[in-house]
């Protein structure tokens, strides 16, 4: 087998591309002292919610040079996930969810970095990947890598696929020259934040998500969804893409990936509410479930259904009024309640609802 070629920023793309990353960028391993100040200012404000991730450890996620030893340099990577629309599978009612969980991107992005970091070490340097991990802000890396920008609605901009993309990381002690950052694209334009409908965006001057007010955290959280927030996530079960939907940049991707395999857009809502606890966690481990309880995708099917569901849909929601799970009887009955009807009133009545 002939050598590994000598690696270098350059291979390291073309590596990359054949692969089918999108994009990938080099920058140095060195303290991320902005992205640590940030994490401190958000922290400070309460903007983090009770969300843990890499906020929690900054001395570890914002210090890439003591992820590796000898650490010289870190290579940012960018894999579209965009894909078209299918219908979900079954009659009933169904509920939205973000496109990132329409399929393991995660996964996809980790074992092509791993092939990367495969040749690395067969040339003699050391690699370590990092895919949606605690230990290391990704999305600080795409930035001074140039792999994109920072959008006004928080996410990195790739010039190519917009922000349709999952983010990763390669740490080594190989000496990459580094690649330039892009100049911020956003220009004028607030779309993103004119379509939040939660307002999570509203902070323009500082350029901060608020989770506290986020429909993507509030289907994660381990909490009661506030009333507002019900109304506001329409179908959604898990995530949210509306600020992502307005940007101008996310425009065009449907030409450029029309040929990539439809991926529905939703799930049934039946299957989340009637479905066995362990049969249901099996099946959706992609997503982040805390501590893999489904009463919390659960929680979110009762919204979903309460906002797009139709009265005949009442039938799915009324069981959980006898639940031993206050916290789902609470959603239940919000959902009826929205539903309306008479197999919701009846359901309300006999519960005391």
């Amino acid at each position: 087998m002939a050598p590994a070629p000598a690696p270098d920023t350059r291979t390291l793309r073309e590596w990359a591309y054949e692969l089918g990353i999108d994009e990938l960028g080099i920058c140095h391993a060195e303290p991320y002292d902005t992205a640590a100040a940030a994490i401190a200012d958000r922290g400070a404000a309460g903007l983090f919610a009770d969300l843990r991730f890499t906020m929690a450890r900054p001395q570890v996620s914002c210090h890439p040079e003591q992820l590796v030893p000898g650490a010289l340099s870190v290579a940012s990577a960018a894999l579209c996930y965009w894909q078209p629309d299918a219908r979900p599978a079954g009659d009933g009612p169904h509920g939205r969810i973000a496109r990132y969980t329409r399929a393991d991107a995660y996964t996809a992005l980790a074992e092509r970095l791993e092939v990367i970091a495969g040749r690395l070490r067969e040339a003699g340097y050391e690699a370590r990947v990092l895919v949606d991990s605690n230990d290391h802000v990704d999305r600080e890396a795409a930035i001074r890598s140039g792999v994109g920008f920072s959008g006004k609605h928080t996410n990195v901009i790739t010039r190519t696929v917009g922000s349709w993309v999952v983010l990763g990381t390669l740490v080594t002690d190989a000496p990459l020259d580094p690649t330039p950052p892009l100049r911020p694209g956003c220009g004028s334009c607030t779309l993103c934040i004119e379509a939040c409908p939660t307002d999570a965006l509203a902070d323009i001057a500082g350029g901060r998500l608020d989770a506290t007010r986020c429909i993507t955290y509030w289907t994660q959280s381990r909490h009661s969804i506030p009333l507002d927030v019900r109304d506001a996530m329409g179908d959604l079960a898990y995530g949210c893409d509306i600020c992502q939907d307005a940007c101008p940049w996310n425009r065009g991707v449907e030409g450029r990936r029309a040929g990539e395999q439809p991926q529905p857009w939703g799930i049934d809502l039946v299957e989340w509410l009637e479905t066995d606890d362990d049969e249901l966690d099996a099946a959706w481990q992609r997503l982040y479930v805390p501590r893999r309880q489904v009463r919390w995708l659960r929680r979110n099917a009762l919204v979903a259904l309460g906002n797009a569901g139709t009265e005949q849909d009442a039938a799915l929601a009324a069981p959980w009024l006898d639940s031993d799970d206050a916290m789902l009887r609470d959603h239940a009955a919000w959902a009826l309640r929205k539903l309306g009807g008479p197999i919701a009133a009846a359901a309300l009545a006999r519960a005391g609802a």
